[in-house]
């Protein structure tokens, strides 16, 4: 046996040209059953003008996907896969898997849908026929499906032939029709004979299904010999040549056919062709033509998506057969949905949910463009030039509208199916191989509202915590991490440094690899927080450098967090460091925490929220960070609570006024504690109880050379539970 033959990368593929690769299959798709059957009825109640207005209509939402199309095509090497290739590697995995599974179901179940319109045909024309409608369409469905197992070449050789049946009952219409010509009739039909039913909108509804074939082509992606330059030419050609034809069709049948008759049952364009035999011939070559185009489409479809391993279930669709690598096991599964569609018969309420389907899908394909336009990313240079971004939002809006023109209910239905299937996707949280604009677009936002943040005045209403926290390393005091990303509570940012001392020069590898370990670990706890490195000689100039130079714009950081040292032989070096952030005009808080020596992140402990309140400049501070913590889930039954230590010969009651009038404008729901006393450290100790921390405000001086200060905050450091001690450099305020 041969181990490779089902292997992806052993296949050679197809090396079509533009026009049987990509325009004949379009067109073909296009020219199908509508222009024979229903547009006699479209022109019947829109009349001539109105008739060519649904057609510009209908074709320039086409003709605005083929640019999206082009665009997208054009600025990338394209593979297998057609729409759910473009699209995925434009919109990632999300939208792309979304787009895979709508446009696969749509095109299998499209197949019925064509092989059921082939036998009504067929019983049209041969009514005495003695198989069952059932047995018909099986037999057309199992035709349908061999032609395109047995190879893709051998299928668009048929459709050559297809093609060249189609044309000829086309010309036959145009001479019958043209004999037929009657200036009295075209005047009369130039107007509209709007009926309830069939309004504008209701009669573009029914024609616009007619145009929506111009993936056919795209579909085939992955056996073009060059498909940057067939998919444009090839799906601009069908979308022009298939315009002219019906826009001769409109001509001919308002001056030739009377109203009435369009109006009627009767099979308007075999009555009035040179020979009704070519018009059904025309009717059995559309509908095999866009059954034949669909079983090779779709297939491709899930083969690509299944290659990029989203579902792992789909996995052995993904495998390829034969010499060309044709989708075998995927046509397989074509074939039985398709005949589950022909087992079913009637088909008419499913069908314009798969409408929708193609519609979503060009939808995409213009949302991807649009996109891809307005990040301006350095990378979408697409050859094909002939774009815009306002073109392809307009496309984009113009599907979505489309959609909810045909029928509303299935639209929303198609929306919220296509919802759940990318929260799916989504929640899998798929690591794929390619890039797509997602990282863009956010850089391409971050960049515009940082101009804006950057020409703001800066106002106190707007201050959002951004914090430094200095960590000493990953998975080093995990405490501080916590205490960092409970304080900005999804409000500001967190950046989490570490220093590494030591010269540059000799550092720079361990550098990297140290920045490649936080951001692991930033990771791995799941984190909202970026990570930074820095080598320096010695920490004071690397936390110099650190706050000077990290962050962009309004984003550097306003706040440094580090933890409490307990060794005497770095309180100089501790001091000095508060010392130089003082002066640098950042706010500090230091982090003494009880579980600091646990490796596993601690639980969050029992008790209130304190904040010891001994002046309103770090008090401001302390009270918004308390509430910051407050409004994270695992704090949020943890009341606030001030403690306000007062001289025992203070007004306790007028003291407690002026606080609960700052509580009141600053919005904030606290407990208030009044305490008169002549030892505040002691009269918080006995009032904090039971504390999960305690925020107490803190001055750092100048110098300490003898360690009196940290001898002091060394006492309120030894208080129960965490504390956080707190300096406010003055950019805060509780009443903005």
């Amino acid at each position: 046996m041969n181990g490779n033959r089902d292997k992806p990368t052993a296949e050679k593929g197809y090396s079509f040209g533009t026009f049987g690769g990509v325009f004949t299959p379009s067109l073909l798709t296009i020219l199908g059953v509508i222009m024979f059957l229903r547009f006699s009825t479209v022109v019947g109640y829109a009349g001539l003008w109105n008739a060519l207005l649904i057609l510009a209509a209908a074709k320039v939402i086409t003709l605005v996907t083929g640019l999206s199309i082009s665009s997208i095509s054009t600025n990338m090497r394209v593979k297998g896969g057609g729409a759910y290739y473009l699209i995925s590697r434009s919109l990632g995995p999300e939208f792309g898997g979304v787009i895979a599974i709508f446009f696969f179901v749509a095109q299998a179940v499209a197949v019925a849908l064509y092989v059921v319109g082939f036998t009504e045909a067929v019983f049209s024309a041969f009514p005495g026929i003695s198989l069952s409608f059932l047995e018909v369409g099986t037999l057309t469905n199992i035709a349908v499906f061999l032609c395109v197992y047995i190879g893709a070449g051998w299928t668009i050789r048929v459709q050559y032939v297809i093609l060249a049946v189609l044309f000829l009952s086309i010309l036959s219409f145009f001479i019958g029709a043209g004999t037929g010509f009657s200036p009295d009739v075209l005047r009369t039909n130039l107007t509209p004979a709007w009926a309830a039913d069939y309004s504008w909108l209701a009669v573009f509804a029914l024609f616009f299904p007619a145009v929506t074939g111009i993936m056919a082509g795209v579909n085939m992606s992955g056996d073009l010999k060059q498909p940057s330059r067939s998919i444009p030419n090839g799906t601009f050609a069908a979308i022009g040549v298939s315009a002219l034809i019906y826009a001769g069709i409109a001509f001919l049948l308002a001056a030739s056919v009377p109203r009435a008759e369009l109006l009627g049952d009767g099979f308007v364009m075999e009555e009035r062709a040179f020979s009704g035999a070519l018009i059904y011939a025309g009717v059995f070559a559309a509908t095999l033509s866009s059954a034949l185009g669909s079983m090779m489409g779709a297939p491709r479809i899930l083969q690509a998506f299944a290659r990029d391993d989203i579902f792992r279930g789909l996995r052995g669709f993904g495998r390829s057969s034969g010499p060309a690598g044709d989708p075998r096991r995927a046509i397989i599964l074509t074939f039985l949905i398709s005949q589950a569609g022909v087992f079913a018969g009637d088909l008419d309420t499913i069908a314009p949910v798969i409408t929708m389907f193609f519609l979503m899908t060009y939808g995409a394909v213009n949302l991807a463009c649009f996109y891809e336009s307005i990040t301006r990313n350095p990378s979408f240079r697409p050859t094909f030039r002939l774009n815009h971004w306002s073109v392809a939002l307009l496309g984009a809006l113009g599907c979505l509208g489309v959609m909810f023109l045909i029928d509303a209910l299935w639209a929303l239905a198609a929306m919220v199916l296509a919802g759940a299937i990318y929260f799916l996707i989504a929640r899998a949280e798929i690591m794929v191989k390619w890039g797509d604009l997602g990282s863009g677009l956010a850089y391409q936002r971050a960049r515009n509202a940082l101009l804006r943040l950057e020409a703001a005045r800066y106002h106190p209403k707007n201050w959002r915590p951004s914090i430094l926290a200095l960590s000493g390393g990953a998975y080093n005091r995990i405490h501080l991490a916590d205490y960092a990303c409970w304080l900005t509570e999804d409000n500001g940012i967190v950046s989490i440094g570490q220093i590494i001392r030591g010269d540059l020069d000799d550092l720079v590898s361990r550098q990297r690899e140290a920045e490649g370990l936080l951001r692991k670990f930033i990771r791995d706890e799941n984190l909202d927080a970026f990570p930074v490195v820095v080598v320096g000689e010695n920490i004071h100039a690397a936390v110099q450098g650190l706050l000077q130079c990290h962050g962009l714009g309004g984003l550097r950081p306003n706040t440094l967090l580090l933890g409490w040292s307990q060794d005497p032989e770095r309180t100089g070096i501790f001091a000095g460091m508060l010392s130089l952030t003082k002066r640098m005009g950042r706010s500090i808080v230091v982090v003494a925490c009880k579980e600091k020596d646990k490796e596993e992140r601690a639980a969050v402990p029992e008790g209130a929220i304190n904040v010891w309140w001994t002046n309103e400049r770090n008090g401001g501070l302390m009270l918004m960070l308390a509430y910051l913590l407050s409004r994270n889930p695992e704090w949020r039954n943890r009341p606030i609570r001030i403690l306000r230590p007062v001289p025992p010969k203070a007004d306790a009651d007028n003291v407690a006024k002026e606080m609960r009038e700052m509580l009141a404008l600053a919005r904030i729901d606290a407990e208030l504690e009044i305490m008169p006393t002549e030892s505040p450290l002691e009269a918080v100790r006995e009032a904090m109880m039971p504390s999960a921390v305690l925020f107490a405000g803190f001055e750092p001086p100048d110098e300490d050379p003898v360690g009196v200060w940290m001898g002091f905050l060394r006492q309120t450091v030894d208080l129960p539970g965490d504390v956080l001690l707190v300096y406010n450099a003055g950019d805060v305020s509780l009443q903005a």
